[in-house]
């Protein structure tokens, strides 16, 4: 074999291998977990890096689940921005699970129920019909807009969670509601200190969500 074909073959072994490594790559590349929440998720007045979703992160890799966390959460964010930036997430990371932190911020503002309940419903079904696990995150809120609206927007919660055959937290808060220690001068949004606490509320119904590295 000459020198010319020789020189063409060790490229085209070399291109050979080197597709070989990406496919490889690609297959190996942890699925991602995307977190569609507010402020609450967004690390809203404390250190970058020190939210529950970063201890997420860090819990997932201690318990050898290998899954890449997507943190899109926003202050301020609402149902409808959620259902409305949803598509595009999904598109870009394809999460194998999709966890929803909203609205709290639709309470606070005294938007219409039917119009979170309406929105809650397209970003659940969105993110199934793209193949993701969904968790619901529920929240409460202080009787601000009257009691019959306080408890219907409790009440959704459970009901699509239900409906939708979707895992549930039903109250996000729960573990840090009576430390008026662990909550920010606002007293709305957790300290640093709080953020353990939200994650030991959430990790007990994400955890069966959770698939180990070559399991079926």
């Amino acid at each position: 074999m000459d020198i010319g074909i020789r020189g063409k073959w060790r490229r085209l072994l070399l291109a050979g291998c080197m597709a070989l490594t990406m496919s490889g790559a690609a297959q190996a590349a942890a699925p991602a977990l995307l977190v569609l929440g507010d402020s609450l998720s967004a690390e809203y007045g404390i250190t970058r890096g020190a939210g529950w979703v970063t201890l997420l992160q860090d819990r997932l890799r201690q318990e050898r689940f290998d899954y890449s966390v997507v943190n899109a959460s926003i202050s301020g964010e609402t149902t409808v921005g959620g259902k409305t930036r949803l598509p595009e997430l999904l598109s870009r990371h394809r999460p194998a699970i999709v966890v929803v932190e909203l609205g709290a911020n639709d309470a606070l503002r005294g938007l219409p129920l039917q119009a979170t309940e309406a929105n809650l419903r397209n970003i659940v079904t969105t993110a199934q019909k793209a193949g993701a696990g969904v968790l619901l995150i529920g929240m409460r809120i202080p009787p601000n807009y009257g009691q019959d609206y306080t408890e219907k927007f409790v009440s959704l919660y459970p009901k699509l969670a239900s409906e939708y055959k979707v895992r549930l937290v039903p109250f996000f808060l729960d573990k840090v509601i009576t430390r008026q220690d662990w909550f920010q001068p606002d007293r709305i949004h957790p300290t640093a200190a709080a953020q353990p606490a939200l994650l030991e509320t959430v990790w007990p119904q994400l955890k069966p969500m959770l698939k180990r590295s070559g399991a079926k």
